[in-house]
């Protein structure tokens, strides 16, 4: 069997690798094609000096070791990371940022410990306005002098939410350094920026944080440099993807089979519809796996075509709230959230037009 590799999308200043969208179909992402999104450097850990911090507005600072963490009752949950810029090169209107494909995406099972019960033993109550989560990777942006270490921040009530985790594991086995060893926070339902690697520690805070990847990055900006205007990025919204047939690809007429992925975030996909004509007709998806909350839903349909020709085919996801995919996602200068229908162009051959040709 030939090896398959994640694709780079970048190695400089970070590196920054793609989840093959189109390898055969998985549920669960094996850790090894599990995508990366960096913004700095790996950090170098020593698991014997690390610790786990819980400061600033609680009623006592605590430090957990990594024994402490994974002796504490133990949860698992199957979560769908998005980066917030998957897709962002399918964008008509170009937009700054990393020049992501299908593939700033995956499906994983992940173990670890409730956040809120590490919270708890902070005395973090539910009154306080915001906690911030700092990883241990750090370096120089483009726009600030000084270093700044990687730090997102959340609102009180989804960082107690029972399925807010920090994790150890990945898919059962001890997170690798590229994932976030030796802790990563998991907020399922949310882009992966949430989801903060190399955890070291977390801050109670009584104001809105205003970090740089809080406030000037992963926002959703309408025109450049409008940080006035800008709004937060949302939950995961309803998305999927074809990863086959791809991109101009020859196809034999007859029966084809169409296969890729969907998912919603907080949410559940009920349908996946498909179009072979551009858009003008549609028709359901079989979804092959059950609904599990904040995993993405593998589908597929069989395809008949007998006519040659070119053919644009076109997939179309919709949540249980009766959110559907738009034809277009509403563009924005840092190119995130792109969750408009996925199309990809093939041709179908015939044999009558190769003997046509041929004779």
């Amino acid at each position: 069997m030939r090896d398959i590799h994640l694709v780079p999308v970048s190695y400089f200043p970070s590196e920054n690798l793609e989840f093959p969208m189109i390898s055969s179909l998985q549920t669960i992402t094996p850790n090894q094609l599990f995508y990366v999104r960096n913004h700095f450097e790996y950090p170098p850990i020593d698991i014997n000096t690390w610790n786990l911090s819980i400061e600033d507005s609680v009623d006592r600072s605590i430090k957990f070791t990594y024994s402490d963490l994974i002796n504490m009752n133990k949860v698992t949950l199957s979560a769908t990371l998005e980066c917030a810029g998957n897709k962002r090169s399918l964008f008509e209107r170009k937009a700054q940022g990393n020049q992501f494909m299908l593939g700033a995406i995956s499906n994983a099972i992940w173990g670890g410990v409730r956040l809120k019960d590490v919270l708890e033993q902070a005395g973090v109550s539910l009154s306080g306005t915001e906690i911030v989560f700092e990883g241990l990777d750090y370096g120089q942006r483009n726009d600030m002098e000084e270093h700044v270490f990687f730090e997102r921040s959340l609102p009180v009530a989804k960082a107690f939410h029972p399925d807010t985790i920090l994790a150890y594991e990945m898919n059962g086995e001890p997170l690798s350094i590229k994932h976030g060893f030796p802790i990563r926070l998991i907020v399922p339902g949310w882009y992966a920026v949430a989801s903060v690697k190399w955890l070291h520690r977390i801050r109670v805070v009584e104001q809105p944080f205003k970090g740089p990847f809080q406030s000037i990055d992963y926002v959703i900006l309408k025109k450049t440099n409008d940080y006035k205007h800008a709004l937060p990025l949302s939950p995961v919204l309803v998305n999927s993807t074809i990863a086959s047939p791809t991109e101009e690809q020859e196809m034999a007429a007859g029966t084809n089979v169409i296969e890729g992925y969907a998912w919603a975030g907080e949410h559940s996909v009920t349908k996946v519809e498909i179009s072979t004509d551009g858009g003008n007709l549609w028709s359901e998806a079989n979804l092959l796996d059950p609904d599990v909350p904040y995993s993405w839903r593998r589908w597929s349909f069989s395809w008949n075509p007998q006519n040659s020709g070119p053919y644009t085919i076109m997939s179309k996801a919709t949540n249980d709230h009766g959110d559907v995919q738009p034809l277009k996602a509403e563009w924005n200068v840092k190119g995130y959230q792109n969750n408009s229908i996925h199309a990809v162009n093939v041709h179908v051959i015939t044999s009558n037009l190769v003997n046509s040709i041929l004779n």
